[in-house]
Order: C-alpha cells, then structure tokens, then sequence
C-alpha cells in the first residue's frame, strides 16, 4: 500500500483504484497541533468507535470492513471540503467566536444563536444548530452558508441535504449516548461523493470527533468533565499553552508542542476505553 496523506490522527493509503485503508494511529492533537506524545490504545479505541457509528447510524457510509484492530477498509470518494459541525451545548469555541469583543456587529456565532438567551457556559441549545467550518491542517475556519454556495464547494439543495443528515445523525448519536448515560455536546462529521454522485458519510466518528460528559455530574455554567480530548485541551488551557498559541498565530507560526504529564496522558486513554465500552456494550 502506499501512503497518499498523513493526518493528524490517521494514516491514508491507497489500497486499490477503488479503496482506501484508513490507519489510526495513537498520536493526538489539539489546537492544529500534533502532540508529539502518543495515546495508548487510541487508535484501536477510533477505529472501533468509527466502525461502531457506521454500522448503527442510518446513513449510507464509506466503510467496507475492519482489516485488524486499527485499520479501516473504505471506499474512495471525493471528500466535500468542510466539515460538518452539529452543537447542541453553548461550549468550546463556539463560546469563544460568541464573545469575541472585535466582532461586534458582524458575529456569525450569534447570528446562529439568536433565538438562545441568557446563554451560560455548557448551557443547552434550544435546537442543535449546524455550524460548518473550512477543513485545514492548519486551522479550520467557520463557513457560512452563502459563502460555501458561492465558492462552488456544494450547491444549494446538497447543502441543505448535508445539514439536514447532520442534524439527524447528532440526533441519532444522542439518542444512543444517553441510554449509555453520556451528553453528546457537539460532534463533527465529514461527507463524499460516491462514483454515483450521492453523497455518503465518510471519515470517522469518535471521541476526537465529539465532545462528550457524564450526565451524572454534567452541570450548566460549568467546566464539564469530559470523556473526550478535551483533557488535554483543557490542561493546555490552564498551562498558558492555548495562550502561547492565540500570541503566535498573529505571526503565522506555532509552538513546539509541549510535555503532556503521564496522568493526563493515562486519563485520556482510561476515558476513551471506558466510553467505548459504555456507548458499544463491547468489552475492550
């Protein structure tokens, strides 16, 4: 197989004309950077999840079968360059995009939160709102509707047809998640074009795809414990790294990334064994 694209979790080689083989890998990043420690048994716990979501959620998908525990035949496809983002808490950076003090008149976040009122951190939404953005390796950027139209990325009516299957399959996964006794905060999907033209669900589903808490100690205005990557985004925050990272942004440069501690390291792997094992039934 020959490698055509290394990501920033997983590897993507070309197995024949027609497939790809997705490998996960255990690496993990946060904030557009690759940590350069390593997740024990993070790839294993994706490729599992991903498989998981596909086989449960009521949408065609690209995935052919597992080829061992961290690898993931699919078909080839012509991948749509956004990715699909559903929210159903007031969470993350969408908190950060509604509150930005330079984006007084023109702030795409409030414009989708406008029918939402006294929103307080980790508050639920109204409805679940589809919040596209751009896909980069660099930084993902959020995308309105008009400009994703005018740009020739998709027309109207597929548009509508992507954040229509968005907003159902975050409904589905929801659904699931709660009778595992979890929130499903926000999750990211990425669709393509199969050789017929229709439009199928593609990539991966998983913890490095979504945000997800406990019900049992989920509390609004609060910092949420989360069973996601989110840990480590969040040690970031409060080691003064995500800083670090806003200051040399402006500069167009980043940061080497940092020394993860080993219990932060171990609470991410524990989390992810654990909500695979709650949400699937299936012992890791």
């Amino acid at each position: 197989m020959n490698l055509i694209h290394k990501g920033k979790v997983k590897d993507v080689y070309q197995f024949d004309n027609d497939t790809l083989a997705f490998v996960f890998s255990d690496r993990i990043s946060a904030f557009d950077i690759i940590m350069n420690q390593v997740i024990p048994h993070k790839g294993k716990i994706l490729c599992k999840f991903a498989r998981f979501w596909f086989e449960n959620l009521k949408m065609e998908n690209h995935m052919i079968k597992l080829l061992d525990d961290n690898t993931m035949l699919v078909k080839k496809l012509e991948m749509i360059p956004i990715e699909c983002v559903v929210r159903g808490y007031f969470y993350g950076s969408l908190v950060e995009r509604y509150n930005d003090p330079i984006k007084t008149k023109s702030n795409y976040a409030k414009s989708l939160l406008k029918n939402n009122n006294n929103l307080s951190i980790a508050s639920k939404l109204i409805s679940p709102i589809f919040d596209p953005t751009t896909k980069s390796h660099d930084h993902d950027r959020e995308i309105s509707k008009k400009n994703i139209i005018s740009s020739g990325i998709l027309s109207d009516s597929d548009f509508d047809f992507i954040k229509q299957k968005s907003l159902s399959l975050y409904d589905q996964i929801s659904r699931i998640v709660e009778k595992a006794g979890f929130i499903i905060s926000d999750v990211k999907f990425e669709f393509g074009f199969d050789t017929n033209g229709n439009i199928i669900l593609a990539d991966s589903i998983g913890p490095d795809e979504f945000r997800l808490w406990m019900k049992s100690t989920y509390q609004e205005g609060k910092i949420q414990d989360s069973y996601d990557k989110q840990i480590l985004r969040d040690w970031l925050i409060q080691s003064g790294f995500k800083k670090t990272v806003d200051e040399l942004a402006g500069f167009r440069k980043k940061p080497d990334p940092p020394i993860i501690p080993k219990n932060v390291i171990d609470s991410i792997s524990q989390r992810y064994i654990l909500a695979y094992e709650k949400i699937t039934g299936e012992k890791y």
